[in-house]
């Protein structure tokens, strides 16, 4: 009997973190659905795994704060007793002009994104290494590499940012144990919140939640098995500008 792998994905109450826990069910995986504030959206996407014969738990949790994040794993190996896939998508976007962040959305751009992947993969270890091919894939940005000045959302661009360095040093660190480490990064989203002109994208439409998802179910094959560290760009071409 073939075993249910099972994934983990975060902030997935609400846009693509809720579409790829949906879509993994509908591909077969059994998942643990996080969501920190959006609890009805959440509870929405187990029942959409759960319609298509996979199983779906709910668990809410600040990933920013280690025992919390410590209690995922923990709960991911009461109910299903392994981890395959951890999708590190949490991230809040608060766009405003840097000097007009308060000190709280300052803190929760980076908290949201480098901080909660770092303790949540710190978490999840254990289990991804006990799967054989574990894979972890964290959600970044599309101009993560270029360095470039900001004018909206540092703090998340920021923590998008280091979340390519974590990417990167985990990936050389899990190598020997079967475990990759890739970061897939989106360019503008049907559902992003400042869409730029469209004449902008070179590809001349915005992404979709179905090409992040290409993307990913690729990184969870055997034969992507030696592809760890990597930086998959999925913008149209936008990050070329």
């Amino acid at each position: 009997m073939e075993t249910t792998k099972v994934a983990l994905v975060t902030g997935a109450g609400t846009g693509l973190g809720q579409a790829l826990a949906c879509r993994l069910g509908k591909e077969g995986w059994a998942v643990l659905i996080h969501y920190r504030r959006s609890k009805e959206g959440a509870l929405w996407a187990a029942e959409r795994v759960r319609s298509v014969g996979r199983p779906a738990a709910v668990v809410q949790a600040d990933l920013s704060k280690k025992k919390e994040a410590e209690y995922v794993a923990q709960m991911c190996r009461k109910e299903f007793g392994r981890l395959d896939l951890l999708i590190n998508n949490s991230g809040v976007y608060t766009p405003k002009p840097t000097f007009e962040l308060t000190e709280e959305e300052w803190r929760e751009g980076l908290d949201s994104t480098v901080t909660a992947a770092f303790f949540t993969s710190s978490s999840c270890l254990p289990l991804l290494r006990s799967a054989g091919q574990g894979r972890i894939i964290n959600i970044g940005d599309s101009s993560a590499e270029r360095l470039s000045a900001r004018q909206w959302a540092l703090s998340y661009h920021v923590g998008k940012t280091g979340l390519l360095l974590l990417t990167r040093t985990l990936a050389r660190q899990e190598a020997r144990y079967g475990v990759t480490v890739n970061m897939v990064s989106p360019g503008y989203l049907e559902n992003s919140l400042d869409l730029p002109p469209l004449e902008k994208i070179p590809a001349g439409r915005y992404g979709s939640f179905e090409d992040i998802w290409s993307v990913i179910s690729f990184l969870c094959q055997p034969s992507a098995s030696y592809l760890t560290g990597s930086h998959i760009i999925v913008s149209g071409g936008w990050n070329l500008r």
